[in-house]
This record gives C-alpha cells, structure tokens and sequence, in this order.
C-alpha cells in the first residue's frame, strides 16, 4: 500500500465492489468529489451503477446525473446486468428544445455560456430537490465542450465541487477521456482519481486493469490490478503482495528412515 494515511478511521462510502473496497482500504471517504476516467466502454457506468446501489442498499438517497446517455440506455445497461434501478433517481440532463431549434442556434443570442450556466442550475436544482448521500455526474465530456476553455473548466469543476462540499454528498465524476489534450484539471481538484483501462493485445482477449491514481490522505493500493466485467458488473482482483502472504512453515527435522543419510544430513 502507499505510504499515506488519514491518521484515523472515517467513514467510508463502499462501491460494493469487494475487490475495489480492498484496493480503496474499504470505499470512498464520504462528502468528497471523486474522479472516476476511463476511455469509452472501460466499465465507468457500470461502477458508477454499483456505487449508487450500495448506498441505495444501506438506505441512502442517491442520484444519477446523466448528460450523456438517457435514461432508458441506463436502466437497458443495468438490466444486462440483472440489476433493478427502482431506488436510484435517474435525472436526465437534456438541453431545452429552444437549444435544439437551428435558428436558435445560429442567433447571436445563444452562446455556451448561456447553456453552461443553465446546466449547472439543473444540476443544483435536482439535488436540491433530491438531497442525495451519493451522486454521479456522467460525464464531464459534455461540461468540457461547453466550457470551451481550460480556465472555464476548472472553475466549473471547483464551483461543483464547493457546492457539494456544502451539501453533503459523496461525488462520482465520470470522465471518458475522449479529449486529444491529456487535460488533469479534474485530477487536481478531486479527493481520489480512480482510473480504468482496456488493453488490446496483438494476441489473445482484452486485458482491462484499474488504477487508483490518487486518493488524497489515505492509503491504498497502489499500482495496475486486473478486472473483469460480467453479468452482474466488475470483479476486481488486488494484485498480490508477496509481503502480505507470509506462511509459517515447521523446520523441525524429519527422517529419511535410513540413519546414515540421517546423519549425513
């Protein structure tokens, strides 16, 4: 594990993932905004999914924000995966149909900022409404494109993560990585980066692997463990640590049954 630690016990918030708890030394430290990246089918939303219903299982209010995909291509995901949504509130974040109308588009009227400032408002709006524990933002691609700017941006992310702060939630930032500039705004402001990744040998299947890149005061393990997705979402497999399997083994003498080789021995 890394050499950092909070100096105490916290309460965590689990992803319900056994092998990415381990790794995470039990969940996530609660009321903080966390990144969650990867590139485009790594296995971010089904994660994100399984956060949601753990807190959902230990009776919390939880909320998914989706500025990506619908509502209906969530619950179709989660039903591959034999999962029911019935507890979790899907908030489908969908720019107003004036934002849609060509002409709307082309006036000199409309800008991004327009469409920035109104996102962020829905965004307060349903959790105000919801008051939610937990909360995925899916994802900050589309944040991005309408910042335009990296200083836009970061203010964005550190407006959301401030508002957050104040309300209590524990934050799942979805990234899909699909910018050409390696962009680490987020990474500076987030408690905890966590990363997935989807390696495509010459030879032979896929090989996806996650990475806790960050996770700001508590220990972790660090480095590439391997995972996999099934029915029923991520199995995550810590690699192993020859320190931390140390067997005991009995060294008393034990006879060959022939005295002289015994005593050669």
């Amino acid at each position: 594990m890394n050499d950092q630690d909070a100096g105490g016990p916290t309460r965590q918030a689990a992803f319900g993932i056994d092998g990415l708890d381990d790794i995470l030394g039990g969940g996530l430290e609660r009321d903080r905004v966390y990144l969650l990246e990867g590139a485009p089918g790594t296995g971010k939303t089904t994660a994100a999914m399984r956060f949601l219903m753990e807190g959902s299982r230990l009776g919390e209010a939880t909320l998914y924000i989706t500025l990506s995909e619908t509502e209906e291509e969530l619950r179709s995901t989660a039903a591959s995966h034999r999962w029911g949504l019935a507890d979790i509130r899907i908030f489908e974040l969908v720019p107003p149909e004036s934002l849609l109308d060509e002409q709307q588009q082309q006036s000199l009227l409309y800008s991004s900022d327009l469409e920035l400032g109104e996102t962020t408002r829905m965004i307060f709006e349903a959790v105000e409404e919801q008051k939610p524990k937990r909360v995925v933002i899916d994802s900050l691609s589309e944040i991005r494109l309408l910042a335009q700017s990296s200083l836009r941006y970061r203010r964005q992310v550190l407006a959301l993560k401030h508002y957050f702060a104040k309300h209590g939630a524990t934050v799942l930032l979805l990234d899909d990585l699909t910018t050409e500039i390696n962009d680490k705004t987020v990474h500076s402001v987030a408690h905890g980066v966590i990363q997935l990744q989807e390696l495509a040998p010459e030879y032979g299947a896929e090989r996806r692997r996650v990475r806790v890149i960050k996770y700001r005061g508590r220990r972790y393990r660090g480095g590439f463990h391997d995972f996999t997705i099934k029915t029923g979402g991520l199995e995550v497999y810590p690699r192993i640590v020859a320190s931390e399997h140390r067997t005991r083994f009995d060294r008393s003498p034990v006879s060959s049954g022939v005295a002289e080789l015994d005593a050669l021995l």
